[in-house]
């Protein structure tokens, strides 16, 4: 008898916890669909998700637990477009402690385990707010990735570009940045996990950019969106539009995929990774520069001079290709194949600046060992003898660069390093009437 006293009374207490955590979750849908959120909502708010998380056992109840949880930093950036009795720093410091990487990522995680539930049971209580909760968050969680970007903090912006991405699978360019982010934070699992995902999706980067120089400030801007593009140029704001396309990423997507690999020490894996994509697409230039990248970085001269020749064969005017074999010979100490490149690169295309910047850092590069060996120098007339010899030397050399960086500055006289490597220029060359006018210059 006892015993089944004590199993009723079990029986009572769960129930009564059943209907305790049903009153709170309606008290947190309630406070949730207040248009304006006050601190005291705020407070109760959180202390009723307190209560309700342990108690919630069925599968329902811990979904939209989950999800009010979720959206808490969304409730609070509510309150504080309210409270006026906060200061501007006050309220970036509370923004700050609210939005970070990982709030975004549970945020992600609680809509789209709502969204999962919601069509398995096919009552969309929430369907259609969180598709609009995510079309107003994503810009601004999208400048908070890139905002870390900038601050070089690469792994939480990598993990910020991925719950986009989770968020709004449609727009792979954040999953492509994520990746990208994840490499730069030596994050090699992750990037490879997130490379491996555009390569499955066959995401390739290709489109179209949208360029108008702005009369206002004389600099060239680019859209994304030729509409845009053009009604400013309709408006009279904007001037020379001109479009460009952007050329595909795959061959860079394979060819990062077999960088980690072989980081990874698996050479083989990286090997077939890029057979694989050849196979598939025999002729993609892309692709055959980044199976030469493969064998330059496995130090195989014999195969990467091969693919080069094979590039070159399918496209010997292809600019862009110049230019990164350029940049590729140049990063394997091979000068004089990367001049060559540069030169033919700006024979093609005479206002290819980059070629042009490129070219003058690869020309001046000897002048860092003149540089440690005039330092060596002592005061006796042989060694001041050997000095003059190698100030001659660096006059020689800042003398073949100069008209390079005159002509980079002259195409982008906003470009502050071809500004400065060219005042460093004038100012050893003792050319002081034209270090006062690039000074001078706005």
């Amino acid at each position: 008898m006892k015993i089944k006293q004590i199993i009723i009374a079990g029986t009572l207490l769960v129930s009564v916890a059943s209907f305790a955590q049903k009153d709170e979750l309606k008290a947190l849908k309630k406070i949730y669909a207040k248009d304006e959120i006050s601190n005291e909502d705020l407070s109760l708010y959180k202390s009723l998700l307190t209560t309700v998380e342990p108690l919630a056992t069925e599968e329902g109840d811990k979904v939209y637990t989950t999800f009010y949880k979720s959206m808490l930093p969304a409730l609070e950036l509510n309150a504080l477009g309210l409270d006026k009795t906060l200061t501007p720093l006050q309220i970036q410091m509370k923004m700050t402690k609210a939005i970070t990487p990982k709030s975004i990522s549970d945020f992600e995680k609680g809509l789209n385990a709502t969204l999962d539930y919601e069509k398995k049971t096919g009552k969309k209580i929430y369907t259609a707010d969180i598709i609009e909760t995510i079309g107003s968050f994503k810009s601004q969680f999208l400048n908070y990735a890139i905002a870390l970007g900038n601050q070089k903090k690469y792994k939480e912006s990598a993990d910020v570009l991925y719950s986009i991405y989770l968020l709004d699978k449609k727009d792979l360019e954040n999953l492509y940045y994520a990746a990208n982010y994840a490499v730069n934070a030596q994050d090699y699992d992750k990037a490879l996990q997130y490379f491996k995902e555009l390569k499955a999706t066959n995401y390739t980067g290709e489109g179209t950019i949208y360029y108008a120089k702005n009369k206002t400030t004389g600099t060239e801007e680019n859209y994304n969106d030729k509409l845009v593009r053009d009604k400013l140029v309709d408006l009279g704001t904007h001037s020379s539009p001109r479009d460009e396309k952007t050329p595909s990423k795959k061959g860079e997507i394979i060819k990062t995929i077999a960088l980690i690999l072989i980081e990874q020490g698996k050479t083989a894996e990286a090997k077939e990774a890029i057979s694989e994509a050849r196979k598939l697409n025999p002729d993609d230039i892309g692709l055959i520069t980044s199976e030469a990248d493969i064998y330059l970085k496995l130090n195989d001269t014999e195969n990467y001079k091969r693919l080069i020749n094979e590039a070159l064969a399918k496209n010997p005017n292809d600019k862009v290709l110049l230019f990164n074999l350029g940049v590729t010979s140049s990063n394997a100490n091979q000068a004089e194949e990367a001049e060559k490149y540069y030169r033919k690169v700006i024979e093609i295309d005479p206002n290819y600046t980059d070629a042009y910047m490129n070219l003058a850092a690869l020309l001046l590069k000897p002048d860092e060992k003149i540089v440690v060996d005039m330092n060596k120098l002592s005061n006796t007339a042989a060694d001041l003898k050997k000095y003059d010899a190698l100030k001659a030397e660096r006059v020689k050399l800042f003398t073949k660069v100069m008209p390079i960086l005159e002509k980079a500055h002259q195409l982008e006289p906003k470009n502050e390093s071809a500004k400065s490597n060219l005042k460093s220029v004038y100012s050893f060359l003792e050319l002081m009437d034209k270090v006062k006018t690039l000074k001078e210059e706005q």
